[in-house]
């Protein structure tokens, strides 16, 4: 008996089209949204001539958000899926995208859209995060002079998965002072949380004293005066030496004990802010269980 093969459907019929979305749901949002927007909706002109592409080309979508014309076709097309935050941010700018669209297109791309704040994030230099983005093996995220979340990879985000659920993204990047002080996973996330809390202060501190403007550690301060009030006098020594002791051991409840090493990068362009590069032992069990964080992207335990 010979088997019958199905003949594959043809290029642009309805059912290729809908394998097509099935498989290639960010491709498919991207193409979809762009059909939407036409030139004039985003301050373009078209000029005399007829337009036979419905929307917006794929050359105007890359002029507009400075993503190549090349990478934005890769993504459409599903042969590239793993777009940097950078890329989506600009993307979702360029696309005119609401609130809940920008989010929806994050994690299309396997990204956690709670960490994404547009003026949070243009205000870390391109120095630092070229790096942040060249760390595919470590948690890598930029701090503020007030240790806001300025900007953090993807293994930074599924370890910071715990405390994005809740109303701390509400008003835009998460604070990692606030979170130790008010989040109530916190004691048991961080395996040295009276270290962790004690080092943040002193960071904190030195900060204040570098950048005496900075209205938002003075803020920050006056906020979580009442919950810092017990560890002020403990407030004494270098933040450097305690980072690893103080962040380095995580409990995450989805993977469990999770042991890194930082290191701390600064750009002079931009005084105050810090990228923390937490990096575990090469082959070993925080390794592991790092890339199965990242592996399943922006999910909430």
């Amino acid at each position: 008996m010979r088997m019958q093969v199905p003949a594959a459907p043809p290029p642009g019929s309805a059912r290729d089209n809908g394998a097509r979305s099935q498989d290639n749901p960010l491709g498919e949002f991207l193409r979809t949204t762009r059909s939407r927007l036409m030139p004039a909706d985003v301050g373009l002109s078209t000029g005399r001539r007829t337009r036979r592409v419905e929307g917006l080309r794929r050359q105007e979508v890359s002029v507009l958000s400075g993503v190549s014309a090349d990478h934005y076709s890769r993504l459409e097309q599903g042969r590239e899926r793993n777009p940097s935050p950078q890329t989506v941010e600009a993307l979702g700018r360029a696309l005119q995208l609401a609130p809940d669209a920008r989010a929806h297109l994050f994690r299309l791309a396997g990204l956690n859209p709670s960490l994404r704040s547009d003026c949070a994030r243009e205000r870390v230099p391109p120095p630092l995060l070229q790096l942040l983005e060249a760390s595919h093996q470590a948690a890598a995220y930029v701090l503020s002079p007030c240790l806001d979340i300025l900007a953090a990879n993807a293994p930074a985000q599924a370890l910071l998965s715990p405390f994005t659920d809740g109303a701390e993204c509400a008003g835009g990047a998460l604070n990692l002072t606030r979170i130790l002080f008010t989040h109530p996973r916190a004691k048991t996330y961080f395996a040295q949380w009276p270290l962790a809390v004690t080092v943040s202060l002193l960071a904190l501190r030195r900060n204040a004293l570098w950048l005496p403007d900075d209205t938002e550690i003075e803020d920050l301060i006056a906020e979580l005066s009442p919950q810092m009030a017990d560890f002020t006098g403990h407030c004494a020594g270098d933040t450097a030496t305690a980072l690893d002791r103080a962040y380095g051991t995580v409990v995450h409840p989805a993977a469990g004990r999770i042991e890194l090493t930082y290191r701390v990068v600064s750009a002079p362009a931009a005084p105050g802010q810090q990228l923390l590069i937490g990096t575990p032992a090469p082959g070993g069990r925080s390794a592991q269980a790092l890339t199965y964080l990242t592996a399943m992207g922006p999910q909430h335990p």
